[in-house]
């Protein structure tokens, strides 16, 4: 049986489950290869099975390495699993409300995080998917022209995503961000219809294969822009040189920390320093204050700190790690963007 199923399998006995529920897609696709089009219930259990809706089912046939039943109702899905003596039922966090009504009397239901846990640590060819995802991002924001000072921020936006699509990218792995001006102080701008002002911020990443990348880039005109600018990149380089398997997350979150509230400006960083991605955008671990989990060989983590004055500007720089022995930069675009 496959390596990830095996683990939980471990996990369930563990703690005196007997069945992990999973709805979330992109758990469904780590575990089985089926990607869900339409909703899908996988139950891992010894004999995991999941239930596809009637238009998934080829989709399902063809990609699933375990066995896939047609989805009739709630009422013939807890059946067969009672039917196997299945009395409690561990489900993801993220399982729908209403959805776990429908569990909740049939069975005793608790909250776990087997498959976040098994995400955490990438397999070598998750991580080059990874890195073929931050090369098509990178490559893409190298063509593209920022500085035609007739293009406004919705217009920038629409062309990188194009571009990284055109380049080999499934699609954008979020909405893109494309900000300038006093804007650039909200860290998740939304583009307008409006020329662009100075800075000019732009977050964005590629999906490939499934994964997903993330690169910040502020591009800065000004000394005083010059000068957070700076606190900033000391901030994310000496985030990334303290990484290390072994270490907890929070302390590389209080290294950057530390770095910008020494120049005064620790109230204006108001977000962590970064977050795990794969197939979704934001996974764990994260660089973050609260974030006690001890960092292993084979975690894919942002490092992107920030320093946003409102009503000025804001300025973000964000690079992606894969941790060996060390913090290994994915990609290789500058961090100063002229």
């Amino acid at each position: 049986m496959d390596l990830h199923i095996d683990n939980i399998l471990n996990d369930l006995e563990k703690d005196n489950f007997q069945a992990y529920l999973l709805t979330k897609f992109t758990n469904v696709g780590y575990i089985s290869d089926y990607k869900p089009t339409s909703f899908a219930f996988c139950v891992i259990k010894e004999n995991p099975v999941i239930y596809a809706s009637k238009m998934d089912m080829e989709i399902a046939n063809r990609d699933s390495k375990i066995e896939v039943r047609e989805y009739e109702s709630f009422e013939v899905m807890i059946g067969e699993l009672k039917k196997e003596g299945i009395k409690n039922l561990a489900i993801e966090p993220t399982l729908p409300y209403s959805t776990y009504e429908k569990f909740r009397d049939d069975f005793s239901v608790e909250s776990k995080t087997y498959v976040d846990k098994q995400r955490m640590i990438k397999t070598p060819e998750e991580i080059k998917n990874i890195e073929k995802a931050t090369e098509i991002a990178q490559k893409s924001f190298l063509e593209l022209d920022i500085l035609n000072n007739e293009n406004n921020e919705n217009e920038v936006a629409f062309d990188l995503v194009r571009l990284m699509v055109e380049n080999g990218a499934s699609k954008e792995s979020f909405d893109t961000i494309v900000t300038s001006g006093a804007d650039s102080s909200l860290p998740h701008a939304i583009p307008q219809a409006k020329k662009l002002n100075q800075p000019i911020l732009i977050d964005w990443g590629a999906i490939y294969g499934g994964y997903c990348s993330d690169n910040t880039r502020t591009i800065i005109y000004t000394e005083r822009q010059q000068e957070i600018w700076d606190i900033v990149a000391e901030a994310h380089d000496k985030a990334i040189k303290a990484i290390k398997p072994g270490i907890k997350c929070c302390e590389v979150d209080k290294v950057a920390r530390d770095i910008i509230s020494e120049y005064g400006y620790g109230n204006e960083f108001i977000h962590s320093t970064g977050h795990s991605l794969g197939l979704d955008i934001h996974e764990t671990p994260g660089f973050s204050l609260r974030d006690e989990t001890i960092i292993e060989k084979g975690m894919v983590i942002t490092v992107e700190p920030g320093i946003y004055l409102e009503g000025e500007f804001g300025v973000r720089l964000e690079d992606t790690v894969a941790i060996y022995r060390k913090a290994d930069v994915i990609g290789d675009l500058p961090l100063k963007i002229d």
